[in-house]
């Protein structure tokens, strides 16, 4: 290339029409390797191959960029407990699927689950469930937000008949608190990690869980199952 050539291509407009999306892949990987800390935006403009510069296009700081991997961070989690309800049978084992697939990207992702929490919206209509302004929630983002899977799990529950009407607002904080309380202390301690370990663990939980919140007949003495 010319000196002149090299020039005219230092002042060309810089175009890359997913730039964005290359941006948020890399600051996914950074969240990975070492939770919400790592997530830098001129690390992941480094990653994406193009100037620090180039990168505030996007992004108008790190925040801007972390509150981004932290969305999709959670849409990930979302996304895994979809997939484990999907399996269950019914809606008790639905309701302890979410709570397993909760506690199983915790254990294999661990970054990117720190980081899911880090930046995030207010919960919406649903925070304490009031049927009066759920529908004001866009339809595309609906089951975008690991609350909105667990909410959608207990109003199947309750139209099960095995949720009192009067105990549905706050259930889902009830049992989002106490799952993710025992996802937080698995990976950051002082639970131990063994597979026997975890499972009595979530076993304890997830009983937990269905017995306080659940009308659930006295011959069952099973923690809902993933």
């Amino acid at each position: 290339m010319t000196p002149a050539a090299a020039s005219a291509d230092r002042h060309r407009p810089y175009h890359h029409g997913s730039l964005r999306a290359a941006l948020v892949d890399a600051g996914i990987v950074l969240a990975r390797e070492g939770g919400p800390d790592r997530v830098i935006l001129r690390e992941a403009a480094r990653a994406a191959g193009v100037s620090h510069s180039a990168a505030y296009r996007h992004f108008a700081d790190r925040e801007a960029l972390l509150a981004e991997v932290s969305r999709q961070a959670r849409s990930e989690l979302a996304s895994r407990m979809r997939h484990h309800i999907d399996d269950a049978a019914d809606p008790v084992s639905r309701l302890g699927a979410v709570g397993t697939a909760y506690v199983d990207f915790a254990l294999t992702e661990p970054g990117l689950f720190r980081t899911a929490f880090d930046s995030h919206p207010t919960p919406g209509s649903d925070y304490q469930h009031d049927p009066s302004t759920t529908d004001e929630v866009e339809p595309q983002t609906r089951g975008a937000e690991p609350f909105d899977v667990l909410n959608q799990v207990l109003d199947e529950v309750q139209s099960a008949g095995l949720l009192d009407p009067r105990r549905r607002p706050g259930a889902a904080i009830a049992a989002w608190s106490a799952i993710h309380g025992l996802a937080s202390l698995l990976i950051d301690g002082p639970l131990p990690t063994t597979k026997a370990d975890i499972d009595f663990a979530l076993g304890q939980v997830l009983e937990l869980v269905a017995r306080g919140l659940l009308q659930l007949p006295r011959v069952s003495d099973g923690a809902p199952s993933g």
